[in-house]
């Protein structure tokens, strides 16, 4: 145990049984047990209870999306499927409390409060643990010295633990993503699920299962909420934070990630430039940049902007989307690209909300869905654009078969109802299927939903609220 610890060992083990009622108790914090699961949580736990390959999870992800609540709800799990309650410890490494003892001083203090010997079929939960200097290497070394203990870590620096993790946990620690809330998580957490049902979508001869709705109107509704304030579980449920969004999500996701996380961990000394360049592009978000167009503008150098568009896009804020031409091909130098924000309700915390009828919503709609997609691992996304001569267009998402080089798909995000009625206006998309043999393709409205066939090119027409609620199908994950 560290001797440089001013804090006697009674109050440190005091802190212990107050962060671990269920040791007595055999329940969480009933605060935690009335709150909603988010969906991943079936994802989750089996990498929980999976004790036969030893290794630590790192659940990583953006502030305020429910690490810790997910954390509680795991234990609440765990002590439902008979772990004794005793076996399992949960420590909050922000605790100042904590500030200089190691992991291995935390389960010595643990073992000694709960007069066990060993740690064999334990589950130790370590919370924050960014804040623990090297943690990476404290962890692997607990997963090295106790074969029989499963560890689980979260923390909120994304860009940090992604680097740790990937640079020091090799063949010790698995990664787990928790990312802003979808918009299907939305809808379960809002308990609207009674304006859904299930039914099917004909989409060029396929018959798709899909999520429909009772109400369209009602869930345009709540669409429209999701883009302005439906990233985060604390914002979803409160009207006192979704009033005051600037407060709430600026100062506690943005600013931290921006003023503090970011340059403690890539040294970068001008902050304030980094905040600039980061309103700049939330204010854009969905709109195609060039290093060119973004260096004018802003007075940031090339290299710098490359540097921060990393930064950003490890942390969790932004997604960079590169483009491909008519042809599904990629353009070997990049000199333009677009980028959207991870959840569009970041848009609405540093401005203002957006209401049905402005001219941000088809880049919202658009940045709505790309988040959706974000969620679906291991796809090559991007966007098409070409010019040539005086043939030029644009489709706004595009996946490539990454192995094939060919696109598997290609839909046109719109919010508006006008090319159901006038499906000669696609013509990017139709002349993007045509020359890559795409024989059918998804076109968004407000709130049409049909078949039309125009040259010989099926178009299925769904409202955007049902497109973005089926991406993530939370059956389709496990």
């Amino acid at each position: 145990m560290s001797k440089t610890n001013p804090i006697p060992i009674e109050k440190i083990i005091d802190r212990l049984r107050y962060e671990n009622p269920w040791w007595i108790r055999q329940q969480i914090p009933e605060a935690y047990k009335t709150m909603s699961k988010r969906l991943y949580f079936d994802l989750l736990y089996p990498h929980i209870t999976e004790c036969s390959i030893r290794r630590a999870l790192v659940l990583m992800g953006p502030r305020r999306v429910g690490k810790t609540v997910m954390l509680y709800h795991c234990i609440q799990q765990l002590i439902e499927d008979n772990v004794n309650a005793q076996q399992i410890f949960f420590i909050g490494i922000d605790n100042p409390i904590y500030v200089h003892l190691s992991l291995e001083d935390l389960l010595s203090l643990c073992k000694q409060t709960l007069k066990i010997s060993n740690l064999n079929g334990c589950y130790v939960f370590f919370d924050e643990i960014q804040y623990l200097k090297d943690w990476e290497r404290h962890l692997k070394v607990l997963v090295d010295s106790y074969p029989d203990t499963k560890f689980i870590v979260s923390g909120s620096a994304a860009a940090a633990l992604k680097w740790h993790s990937a640079e020091s946990g090799a063949g010790r620690f698995t990664d787990f993503m928790l990312p802003p809330l979808t918009f299907r998580e939305y809808i379960h957490l809002k308990q609207m699920n009674h304006l859904m049902y299930q039914g099917n979508v004909n989409y060029g001869g396929d018959m798709l299962s899909y999520s429909l709705t009772h109400d369209i109107k009602a869930l345009n509704k709540e669409f429209v909420n999701y883009l302005n304030f439906g990233g985060y579980p604390e914002v979803v449920l409160s009207e006192k934070i979704q009033s005051d969004m600037g407060r709430y999500v600026k100062n506690d996701i943005v600013d931290k990630v921006l003023l503090r996380d970011l340059p403690s961990l890539y040294g970068i000394k001008d902050v304030q430039e980094l905040n600039r360049f980061f309103t700049y592009i939330a204010y854009n978000t969905g709109n195609e940049f060039s290093y060119e167009t973004i260096s004018k503008e802003s007075g940031i150098q090339k290299e710098t902007i490359k540097r921060y568009l990393e930064y950003l896009e490890a942390a969790f804020l932004i997604k960079v989307l590169n483009k491909v031409d008519i042809n599904a091909k990629r353009l070997k130098r990049i000199t333009s690209f677009k980028v959207y924000l991870t959840n569009p309700s970041l848009r609405t915390a540093l401005f203002s909300p957006v209401i049905e009828t402005d001219n941000e919503m088809g880049n919202m709609v658009e940045t709505a869905i790309l988040s959706q997609w974000m969620h679906r691992e291991n796809l090559d996304l991007t966007y098409a654009r070409w010019k040539d001569g005086r043939r030029e267009g644009e489709v706004d998402l595009v996946l490539v078969d990454d192995k094939k080089f060919k696109p598997v798909w290609g839909v046109e995000i719109k919010w508006s109802n006008r090319y159901f009625e006038k499906p000669k206006e696609l013509k990017s998309l139709i002349n993007f299927c045509k020359s890559n043999t795409l024989e059918k393709a998804f076109v968004t409205s407000i709130d049409q939903l049909g078949n039309i066939t125009f040259e010989s090119i099926g178009f299925t027409f769904l409202p955007a609220s049902l497109y973005t609620f089926n991406i993530v199908d939370f059956t389709l994950k496990k």
